[in-house]
This record gives structure tokens, C-alpha cells and sequence, in this order.
């Protein structure tokens, strides 16, 4: 082969060359590329949930760049009918063959990780160990605020079928409503696979701007007076309470749904591990490099699952509409249970916190301070708003359970 050949195939095969002559190449991809750049530039200059967005985004950016073959070199996720037919079921070498489909490449085989649910039960493990539960412990009305804020799952998940999703998606859908990342991916790898690109990202991107979101919902529903309202101190937390917390918990919840063990197991583990301060070193590990390790590999292989072409729909558009909707109906639900709630008290609940019960820890809870300090800056609600916060963890994992239960 002489040097002008080896050039000409050298650059026929540059990801330059592929942006004219790839013909697997679209404008999707293109503005894919544009999207990619964006989330980075949220995440890295406005911090906008960056320890999510930075490696979707970087996976996003992989597998939409031009380079020939790149489903080989990055990124394999085929249906196997759709394999074997184009390639015969020999030439399968080099691939895991998973529940009916085929995964190759670096990310492909790491996406195993997320196909089989790993990736957020692990992550629910570090939540877990980093956690504190006392404020739910000490106040356990909280509880019926992080349940009151659930409604907004399955009240988008009617306005999902009525918009014509199946009952599986509109359960992915829905479950962006509980502000729970890890959940919603669980939940959609489960029942809508092929919806995971717009959803994880929804999830985040809603999760990031939860203090823009949930302030003009709170003044809304709320009057002046209400917000002002001052809570009483919270009672001491005994160690043997926060050591039966986690056992009991996970006692209760996965006897009455099952299909909520992985979850539920995994952030009572982790909080177990913290509370009987014993295991240092696992809490450590679990807490911080685990957790993070298993944050970048979830990332990334998300990201890498939204090419061009799957993810510029208009069925992407209706889950971003729909993700607000579910958002706005979760705060909503939370804060008409505290108004509830403060009416049943006589006044001694500030129904803002009930805001608090979606699962974006600790972002909801130091909302809700924003918010009451606002009104009068002695006022102190961040303790009072994270019992709601630990509650809405635990009953979008609980959501998600009844939704597997019912259509996985």
C-alpha cells in the first residue's frame, strides 16, 4: 500500500470525512452534538447536577460523534432477531447476549450494569450510607408528606396513557415525579428500555432546577402566614432508634411490595452500615468511592444510549412536558398535605415542608429554608423539611415497586 493510499483510507475513516460520507450519519446526530455541549456547559459552569450531567453528557457526545463503525468501537445495544438476521448467530463473537439482546463495546458492556438494575441499587447503597433519618424519626407524621408527594407520579402516569404511552412507559414516565434518578432508571430499563435516553435525562435536568421549580408552586399554594410559621424543636434521636430504623423499614416495605427489596434493600444496608457505627470503612467506601465510581459508569452508559436518532421524537418532547407536569404535581401534593396538616395542628406544621417530601435530597429541604427564611430570617425549617425529604426516598422506592409489581 503506498503513502497516498494510506492517507486517503486515513482520512476516509476521520470522523471529519464521516460528517459528508457517512450515510448512518444524520442531522440528528449533529444536534445531538449541540445538546451534548450544552448539558456540559450547565453542569460544568452552572452546576447543574454535575456529577450527573457531566458524564451523560460525555456519553452523548461519544456516541454521536461521526466515526465509522462507532457501535463497534463504543456501543453495541441490538435487539438479537435484528442481529441475527444481518449477521447470522455465529457471528455473535465478542458479545454478551443478555435477555434478548446483544451488548458490545466498552459501554455496551458496562450498560449490563444498567439493563440488570445494578448500577442504582448500588447507588441507593451510597444514599443510604450518607443519609441521616433522625429528622424522620423524630417527627414520623413526616412520613405522610414524602407519601402525599407521590401523587404526582401517578397522576402523570394517567396523563401519559391519556397522551396515547402504553402502561409501561407512562410508569417510566410517571416516576420522573419522584425527583429520584436512580429510580426512574431502574424503573424504565425495566418496563421502556427504549425510552431511557429521554427520561434519564428529563429526571436530572428537572432534578437540577428543582429550586426554580418548586419556589413559585410554594408561594402559590401558600399564603404569607402560612410560610412564616414557626416549628418547635425536634426531639433527641436515640442510636438504638436510627439502628431498628433501617431493619424495621425494610421489614415492613418489602413484605407488603416485594418488588421494592432491591431498592429499598440496598438504601437500608447503606444506612445501617452508617447508623452502627461499627463498619467505618464501609461506610466510608460506600458513601464516597463507590458511589461515585458507580456514578460515572451509570452516566455515561446513559448518555451513550442517546443517539441522534432515538432521541429526537416528538415522543422525547411529550416525556419533557410530561416530566414537568410530574414534578409540579409532586410539590403541589406535597404542600396541600402540609396545608392539611397544618389545619389538623392548629398551625404548629409550616405546609411548606410538605414540598420537601419529593426525593431530591437534600435540594427540596434547603428550598423550603430558602423559602421560610424569606418570610423571616429567624426562622429554621431545614431540619423539619429533611423528615418529608428521607421520607420521599423512601416512597418513590416504594412507588417504583408498585409500578414493577403491576406491569414488569
Amino acid at each position: 500500500m503506498g503513502i497516498g493510499e494510506i492517507i486517503q483510507k486515513f482520512l476516509g475513516d476521520s470522523g471529519i470525512v464521516q460528517f459528508f460520507t457517512n450515510a448512518n450519519y444524520g442531522w440528528q446526530n449533529a444536534v445531538m452534538l449541540i445538546v451534548a455541549f450544552v448539558l456540559l456547559y450547565l453542569a460544568i459552569f452552572r452546576s447543574f447536577e454535575p456529577y450527573l450531567l457531566i458524564p451523560i453528557a460525555f456519553g452523548m457526545l461519544l456516541v454521536n460523534l461521526p466515526i465509522a463503525n462507532v457501535a463497534d468501537k463504543i456501543f453495541v445495544y441490538v435487539d438479537s432477531a435484528e442481529y441475527d438476521l444481518a449477521n447470522g448467530v455465529d457471528a455473535a463473537g465478542g458479545f454478551i447476549k443478555y435477555n434478548g439482546h446483544y451488548f458490545g463495546g466498552l459501554l455496551g458492556y458496562l450498560y449490563l450494569g444498567v439493563k440488570t438494575g445494578i448500577y442504582p441499587c448500588l447507588i441507593f447503597l451510597g444514599i443510604g450510607a450518607t443519609t441521616d433519618f433522625g429528622p424522620l424519626i423524630a417527627n414520623p407524621k413526616s412520613m405522610l408528606l414524602g407519601a402525599a408527594a407521590q401523587i404526582g407520579i401517578f397522576i402523570t402516569f394517567f396523563g401519559a396513557i391519556l397522551l396515547g404511552f402504553n402502561a409501561e412507559e407512562a410508569s417510566s414516565i410517571g416516576i420522573i415525579g419522584g425527583a429520584d434518578g436512580p429510580t426512574a432508571i431502574l424503573v424504565t430499563t425495566k418496563l421502556a428500555d427504549h425510552l431511557l435516553p429521554a427520561i434519564s435525562v428529563a429526571a436530572y435536568s428537572y432534578m437540577a432546577l428543582v429550586p426554580a421549580i418548586q419556589p413559585p408552586i410554594i408561594r402559590l399554594l401558600t399564603t404569607k402566614r402560612e410560610r412564616a410559621i414557626k416549628m418547635q424543636q425536634l426531639r433527641p434521636v436515640s442510636k438504638i432508634e436510627k439502628i431498628l430504623f433501617p431493619i424495621v423499614v425494610s421489614t415492613v416495605a418489602i413484605l407488603l411490595v416485594p418488588s421494592c427489596a432491591p431498592l429499598i434493600g440496598c438504601l437500608m444496608l447503606g444506612n445501617l452500615f452508617k447508623e452502627s457505627g461499627v463498619v467505618p470503612h464501609l461506610v466510608d467506601t460506600a458513601g464516597n468511592a463507590l458511589l461515585y465510581i458507580v456514578t460515572i459508569l451509570l452516566g455515561v452508559c446513559v448518555g451513550a444510549t442517546a443517539d441522534g436518532q432515538n432521541f429526537l421524537r416528538l415522543q422525547t418532547l411529550m416525556i419533557f412536558g410530561l416530566g414537568i407536569l410530574a414534578f409540579a404535581v409532586a410539590t403541589a401534593s406535597g404542600v396541600l398535605g402540609g396545608k392539611l396538616m397544618c389545619k389538623l395542628t392548629r398551625g404548629k406544621v409550616n405546609p411548606m415542608i410538605g414540598a420537601a417530601g419529593v426525593s431530591a435530597v437534600p435540594m427540596a429541604a434547603r428550598v423550603v429554608q430558602k423559602e421560610g427564611q424569606r418570610e423571616d430570617p429567624t426562622n429554621f425549617l431545614l431540619m423539619h423539611a429533611m423528615g418529608p425529604n428521607v421520607a420521599g426516598v423512601i416512597g418513590s422506592a416504594i412507588a417504583a415497586g408498585i409500578l414493577l409489581s403491576m406491569f414488569g
